[in-house]
């Protein structure tokens, strides 16, 4: 009997499988939508991952397109350059955000990306959440001459987000101030009145995919952990925000978690030999995304969580729940405390890190700077020197970026991260002696 003989069947399920088939037929219809639009007109808004107010445009039928995620699209299929270079050539700086100049790209060659057709643009709505928010959308304002709603949120740098704290009441009432002009302006484009009915239910699927979110997210405390943060949590993540607020999102979101629960089950691990396990932080390399976890992977090291699932999640992963009997002061609120929570963590991260390293069982935390995007980027080193010293947790401090070929070095990248897990191997023996 031969060795292949000997080695037990691989475990199977028509579960295994599922949520990346779903997630293509979903994604598939999101562009076919777009390119509807932009052929027939029907109304369209450009909105961002943060604060995207998707409950309320739903419930105009308003056609919602994400370009960080039609950005970041076009770098995994090896196109993003030819965009980057046409914004560059037509006078963007080589130092802004490469999704603002991918984007811009996409709007000078017509807006025809490799996955189809991008509408134009009938509204914009964006948040102060981002700093580059505002100017990107100001570019779409220039060029369609479309009405743009900018909610100013209120931060909060500190470590509390309790709807009841001093000044709260104020703050909601604000942000519902600016959610009642929004909702204005939707009427003016369809020629329509809000259906309240068709919010709430909205804000009820949010709920609902909320909770599935977070329970997709705590799979992964599971040895082996049953996916992979970087990979599969893009394609959680894009479908969160695609399909925020709708009955499709709900569905999407069971199948993922009935499919990590089959997989625990049968003890499949998103690496078959699963060896370290890694937070990482900030966001990834879409260029070359593939070689950048298959460097992770040679190691047997696996990204259990990402940071970029919770802030870019649009406040899923820490739990949204609409009062569907204030729906309106609820949505300001719970936008309030999402935007809150997103925005105080670029300055109180560290507290979050030491809680999932704990949670999550980690051996350490990969920390990606990116060169177009400061805000986020800023300060990575010295919180992996803080956590090196102050929590004895390992870290790894590369660079790149989004969507930009020319700042990725496949050398000094291989190089960092080999070196990177082989202290983690050091580390490990020096422990079990």
């Amino acid at each position: 009997m031969t060795v292949e003989e000997k080695q037990p069947p691989a475990p199977r399920s028509e579960l295994i499988g599922a949520t990346r088939r779903e997630s293509r037929r979903l994604m598939e219809g999101w562009w076919q939508r777009l390119s509807d639009a932009a052929a027939d007109g029907r109304p369209a808004a450009n909105v961002f991952v943060m604060g995207s107010a998707a409950e309320i445009l739903h419930a105009f039928d308003i056609v919602t397109c994400f370009p960080e995620i039609t950005a970041l699209q076009t770098a995994i299929r090896g196109s993003s350059m030819d965009y980057l270079l046409a914004a560059e050539d037509h006078g963007y700086s080589p130092d802004i955000c490469g999704y603002v100049k991918v984007d811009v790209g996409l709007h000078l060659k017509e807006r025809r990306h490799p996955m189809g057709t991008l509408p134009k643009p009938s509204m914009v709505v964006a948040t102060n959440m981002c700093n580059t928010y505002v100017k990107w959308a100001e570019i779409w304002e220039r060029r369609y001459r479309c009405p743009v709603v900018v909610l100013d949120l209120p931060g909060w740098r500190g470590s509390g987000f309790e709807a009841g704290r001093d000044g709260f009441e104020a703050d909601r009432r604000y942000v519902e101030g600016q959610l009642r002009e929004l909702i204005g302006v939707c009427e003016t484009i369809t020629g329509r009145r809000l259906d309240i009915d068709r919010l709430r239910e909205s804000m009820l699927a949010v709920n609902r995919l909320s909770e599935l979110y977070r329970d997709v997210l705590a799979e992964n405390r599971h040895r082996p952990a049953p996916f992979n943060a970087m990979l599969d949590g893009v394609n959680y993540m894009g479908i969160a925000n695609i399909h925020r607020g709708t009955e499709e999102g709900v569905r999407f979101m069971q199948v993922a978690l009935d499919e990590l629960r089959e997989r625990v089950a049968l003890g499949i691990g998103a690496l078959a030999d699963e060896r370290f396990r890694l937070l990482f932080v900030g966001t990834t390399c879409y260029t070359h995304f593939v070689r950048f976890l298959e460097l992770f992977k040679e190691w047997g090291g696996v990204f259990v969580l990402s940071e970029y699932m919770t802030f870019a999640g649009g406040g899923i992963d820490k739990g949204i729940f609409y009062d569907t009997d204030r729906p309106l002061e609820s949505l300001a609120e719970q936008l309030l405390l999402s935007s809150q929570r997103s925005m105080s963590g670029v300055f109180y991260s560290q507290d979050w890190h030491d809680q999932v390293v704990r949670d999550y069982q980690l051996d350490g935390i990969c920390f990606h700077g990116v060169k177009s995007c400061r805000t986020i980027s800023t300060g990575l080193p010295d919180l992996r020197e803080w956590h090196m010293r102050r929590g004895d947790i390992p870290g790894l401090f590369v660079q790149s970026d989004l969507v930009d070929t020319r700042l990725w070095s496949e050398a000094q990248m291989k190089n960092r991260v080999d070196a990177f897990f082989e202290a983690l191997q050091s580390r490990r023996l020096m422990r079990e002696r």
